[in-house]
């Protein structure tokens, strides 16, 4: 499946999804691909259900689209659109803005903007794969500039707290977090969700640091230097964020959401896997995600 996906064109892209009925069969097969279980009783047993890719329990009748449950769930427009924007969020090395989708698609750029949003939650880290072996944690201001005002008290920039896991003369993984403050509770939490308690971790010398060597055995810190010459990789990283961030997104509004957009591609791309198809999969399991749920999360 994988080789299948890894550089799947345009042209196949299309002649794979045609129209609405064959995303739907799609989204069937991955559903339920491996299985019925119903969502309400869990009985494994099932009848077709009114809508012409719905399934019926037959023990206690619940009824359960191919959409329902998913991050399709109460879609307003077009099933073929919407893997069409999945397609394009997927394929695109620097990602596309709702702009353009709206213009590519003929959709009002706040659809584009929502869906979107909603396959970038799909990106999010699953927690499985702690970063291992020679790790760096550093943390970095994002955002606009504020007049007047400079540092960390510009209200316009968030604190990003990011780890890389390096791999030869490279970076192989990356994790990244929002955090209020560079406190080492914040700093602390996250390299708990993020890296093993067993890895090699460097930092700077950040007093926030301090008390984490009693969680983290193999924790150093040096000093940053010049330029940061001894975090030459991490800041490359952070670099490269900040750079992709300007290019596309510019704000810093759900910044945890471009967050896990970004690191998703870092991450897949290494690994060489079949990023469209890993994204529809993830559409799928992923519990359906509304406005206010956006705004709970990320704001």
């Amino acid at each position: 499946m994988e080789a299948k996906y890894k550089s799947l064109s345009i042209f196949e892209f299309q002649k794979q999804f045609p129209d609405e009925d064959s995303c739907y069969r799609h989204l069937v097969k991955l559903k339920w691909g491996n299985g019925y279980n119903c969502k309400a009783c869990n009985h494994d047993k099932f009848c077709k259900g009114n809508g012409k890719y719905s399934r019926q329990c037959t023990a206690c009748n619940f009824c359960e689209s191919a959409t329902s449950n998913t991050l399709f769930h109460n879609m307003k427009f077009s099933i073929l659109k919407a893997f069409y924007i999945i397609y394009y969020v997927s394929t695109n090395k620097k990602g596309i803005s709702s702009t353009e989708l709206s213009r590519k698609l003929e959709l009002r750029q706040k659809t584009c903007w929502l869906f979107k949003q909603k396959v970038m939650r799909a990106m999010k880290s699953s927690g499985k794969n702690l970063l291992e072996g020679n790790v760096e944690v550093d943390e970095s201001m994002v955002g606009g500039q504020e007049e007047g005002v400079v540092g960390r008290k510009n209200k316009n920039k968030k604190i990003v707290v990011f780890a890389i896991e390096k791999k030869g003369n490279g970076v192989s993984r990356v994790y990244g977090k929002v955090i209020k403050k560079a406190s080492s509770q914040n700093l602390g939490d996250f390299m708990e969700e993020k890296i093993s308690k067993e890895a090699n971790i460097k930092t700077d010398k950040w007093p926030g640091y301090n008390p984490l060597k009693k969680k983290f055995k193999n924790l150093v810190q040096e000093k940053s230097e010049k330029k940061g010459k001894n975090f030459l990789l991490m800041h490359r990283t952070i670099m490269g964020f900040k750079g992709w961030m300007r290019g596309i997104h510019h704000k810093t509004i759900y910044l945890q959401a471009y967050i896990d957009e970004y690191c998703y591609r870092f991450n897949r791309n290494l690994m060489k896997e079949g990023i469209f198809e890993n994204l529809l999969n993830r559409m799928v399991i992923g519990k359906p995600f509304t406005y206010k749920n956006m705004y709970e999360t990320y704001a």
